[in-house]
């Protein structure tokens, strides 16, 4: 229960805190592992909400739980300021936190050969990977609800939802409420063309089945948390949320209507 790794982004006052966070727990009895290590019990990420996210996927949504020092900009994921390193540490060695459970969106990517399954923190954006217009056909849980023409979709988890998500309309869903949200992206909407202008919540025991048109099976670009993916002649996208979670250690507990204001407000 000493062993701790320590995961930074190339930034400059990244790489100090990291460098300061290290010594702090160092002469506090704490050992740093100089690579990652999965006998680690807990993963401290030095940087913004990329650092973190990209932090989860290179873990390969490891079980040790992660906290995270903002150095970047928004750090919603984030739980720390640099200027917290003490205290944090004070309130690591009495073990005075929590630990709190996030479930992950799962997506399967099916090609006539093979399916690809992915995972994310916040949400998986269907795009074309050419400025194009895309055509889904949509369907949740079995039902066909639309002929999507636009930009994309995103599907967001909750605590997703503050993301991309909330940067293209959508709603902000409280983190505790078990749902999935879809989001158009510059829907269109006319004679020709009918597309809801709106985003949908839906439970998370639903699926969210998206079917491309044969011409834009090659040109869909995926991305999951921010993380692109290509593939080929995809036959449909079926997400929903997975049973795999990621644990995030809490030291504050902060209002998450708190936390909303003082992020975006």
């Amino acid at each position: 229960m000493t062993l701790i790794n320590i995961i930074c982004n190339q930034n400059q006052y990244s790489k100090d805190t990291a460098d300061l966070l290290k010594q702090k727990l160092t002469k506090n009895g704490f050992n740093i592992s100089t690579n990652y290590c999965d006998n680690a019990f807990l993963n401290i990420v030095v940087g913004g909400d990329g650092a973190f996210l990209r932090a989860v996927h290179s873990s390969n949504y490891s079980k040790i739980p992660f906290i995270g020092i903002n150095t970047g900009h928004l750090g919603f994921f984030q739980e720390l300021s640099p200027e917290q390193i003490d205290s944090f540490i004070e309130q690591l060695k009495s073990k005075n936190y929590t630990l709190e459970k996030v479930f992950l969106l799962n997506s399967q990517i099916k090609t006539p050969k093979r399916t690809f399954s992915i995972y994310g923190v916040n949400e998986i954006t269907i795009k074309s990977n050419s400025s194009r217009t895309v055509h889904l056909q949509i369907s949740i849980n079995n039902t066909f609800l639309e002929r999507f023409s636009g930009d994309g979709v995103i599907i967001s988890t909750p605590l997703g939802s503050t993301a991309y998500n909330y940067s293209s309309g959508g709603s902000i869903i409280y983190p505790s409420l078990g749902t999935l949200q879809l989001t158009p992206l510059a829907p269109i909407n006319s004679k020709i063309y009918r597309s809801l202008t709106s985003g949908i919540v839906v439970p998370n025991s639903h699926k969210i089945e998206l079917i491309p048109e044969y011409r834009d099976e090659d040109s869909l670009m995926i991305s999951i948390d921010g993380l692109q993916h290509q593939y080929s002649n995809i036959s449909s996208i079926v997400t929903s949320m997975s049973r795999k979670t990621i644990t995030i250690l809490k030291i504050e507990s902060k209002d998450f209507w708190t936390n909303i204001r003082d992020k975006f407000l």
